[in-house]
């Protein structure tokens, strides 16, 4: 019997085998829990799919987390699959790349709001369509993805950092406020890893090498340890744990000089 036999899951933010939240399934589905996907477009279709058919007992749903018509016709098809829920994982951020680029101080009003929207209200929707089933498990686990760009001005990451600060505020005041219907909800801090999402940051294979040279175990970290921490916080093993951004980085944010 597996740590999560008969828990289910829904993963947001799968785009191919190097997606940090393809780790974190991986770990979830290895440990007993059957999950449901999500995609966003055609495009992204193809890949999702082929790799959520190699998981026991997946589903694949469409959604495009700035519509809150799709949002709840996603739970509302986890509900006709499972009829509960207990975890659900938030890789979900986007930012337009000229205001990754260019100087922070000529960010776009759209793409500040875009950023945001997707980034960070996105957890705020996809919880709360989420409550009814996490009810009917007696409670559950939220976790979503961070970086340390959201505390420290990390050049190239411009927007994106801010809409994470946003984000971690948000996983904040959600775990203030759903821990009485035991809902957890925590953060993964990961160190950079070569994801899709992260070549749009500017120099990223400079950040690659400085992370290397400075975090205390001198090596960046690895997508299966990104994924064995997200294992941690949706299992009962992290029981007593909510609000809390979760640093698996090597220990590159306890390095000041």
């Amino acid at each position: 019997m597996g740590l999560l036999e008969g828990k289910t899951g829904i993963i947001f933010g799968v785009a191919n085998k190097r997606s940090i939240a393809w780790a974190i399934a991986q770990a979830l589905s290895r440990e007993g829990m059957r999950l449901a996907f999500t995609y966003q477009g055609e495009r992204l279709k193809e890949s999702v799919e082929a790799l959520s058919a190699t998981l026991p007992g997946s589903i694949l749903l469409p959604c495009d987390v700035t519509s809150d018509a799709e949002i709840e016709s996603v739970f509302k098809s986890c509900d006709e699959s499972f009829g509960r829920l207990d975890t659900l994982i938030h890789s979900v951020a986007f930012a337009p790349r000229e205001d990754l680029e260019g100087e922070f101080v000529n960010t776009t009003r759209e793409g500040f709001k875009l950023a945001h929207d997707i980034s960070a209200y996105s957890l705020v929707a996809l919880t709360r369509a989420a409550l009814p089933l996490f009810e009917k498990s007696g409670g559950g686990s939220v976790v979503a993805m961070t970086y340390y760009g959201a505390e420290k001005a990390v050049e190239g990451y411009n927007l994106m950092g801010v809409a994470k600060a946003s984000l971690e505020a948000c996983v904040r005041y959600l775990a203030a406020n759903l821990g009485r219907r035991n809902v957890r909800v925590n953060a993964v801090s990961a160190g950079p890893v070569n994801t899709l999402a992260a070549r749009g940051i500017k120099d990223f294979t400079t950040m690659l090498k400085h992370h290397a040279e400075k975090a205390p175990l001198r090596r960046n970290v690895e997508l299966t340890e990104v994924g064995n921490a997200g294992l941690f916080l949706a299992s009962p093993m992290s029981s007593g744990i909510t609000g809390e951004v979760m640093y698996v980085d090597c220990g590159y944010n306890v390095v000041g000089l």
